[in-house]
């Protein structure tokens, strides 16, 4: 069975992918967190809501092989969190502030699944690599 290098450029293209996907991951998991306690700048406005990455599946046609991406970042439904704060600008004619439906413990979970995912994805490249490497060294020898 010959070995034409297709599968090292398989395993790298679909490794590459998933640091992709999961480094767009945690740029949407970031934004959430910095915006977890903004409020409307208008009074009784809604806040920022939470976004929620989702993935989908593709075919990388030059390697044929099944790659991950980012998919459609879609907006979280969940009601707002509301406090009474009828000193805060952001209040309605109630009192009432609108705060992002963003936990901030849910998404600090999420940041340490993706940052786990990114370095495994990392750790197939590195052996890919390393793999590629030992068998320069034979061809050498």
């Amino acid at each position: 069975m010959a070995d034409d290098g297709s599968d090292f450029a398989r395993s790298m293209s679909i490794a590459t992918s998933g640091l992709r996907a999961q480094a767009g991951r945690m740029r949407v998991i970031s934004e959430n967190i910095a915006n977890a306690d903004s409020t409307s700048p208008t009074a009784g406005g809604d806040p920022y809501r939470r976004k929620v990455p989702t993935f989908s599946s593709a075919l990388d046609r030059t390697l044929d092989a099944r790659v991950v991406t980012l998919g459609k970042i879609r907006t979280d439904q969940t009601a707002f969190r509301v406090k009474y704060e009828p000193s805060n600008p952001s209040a309605d004619a109630s009192g009432n502030v609108k705060y992002p439906n963003v936990n901030s413990l849910v998404e600090m979970s999420d940041m340490k699944e993706a940052q786990r995912s990114y370095e495994a994805n990392l750790n197939i490249i590195s052996a890919t690599r390393r793999m590629i490497q030992r068998t320069l060294d034979i061809l050498k020898a």
